[in-house]
């Protein structure tokens, strides 16, 4: 095994009914429930997609900008097209290697509307302050 492969960690994940060995770089979590709510919202081959997606961001060093977009702030934005749909969902890093999911929505206009990006940016803040106090 070489050194980049003794450094990551092998999992077993389990997801839209299948499962996989995969070499994690980053660790996927979420916070205040809003990508769960979001996901809901999704058929079965979006969420196969939108797995898809998270599986590379969890994997890959880098990532094309078809899938990721630095929005503001440390802010960035899950991009993911199916069926003439577009979806996008926010996220930051957070201590290097973990990346939290915050709110998703499905993209209606050309711009990615100011209001989404102002609730993500809410969303952190409190992610942020709920970490402090949890530290204390």
């Amino acid at each position: 095994m070489d050194e980049e492969m003794e450094n990551e960690e092998v999992i077993v994940a389990q997801s839209c009914n299948f499962s996989y060995l995969c070499y994690m770089k980053r660790r996927i979590t979420t916070y205040g429930g809003y990508f769960e709510r979001f996901i809901e919202t999704l058929s079965a081959k979006e969420l196969l997609k939108l797995h898809y997606i998270i599986s590379l961001l969890e994997t890959e060093d880098r990532m094309p900008v078809k899938f990721i977009k630095f929005i503001r702030d440390g802010l960035y934005e899950l991009r993911m097209e199916y069926n003439n749909n577009i979806y996008r969902v926010f996220f930051i890093f957070d201590d290097g290697q973990i990346v939290v999911l915050f709110n998703g929505f499905q993209k209606k206009t050309q711009k990615t509307p100011s209001g989404e990006i102002e609730k993500a940016l809410k969303i952190k803040e409190a992610y942020y302050g709920d970490k402090q106090s949890s530290n204390r």
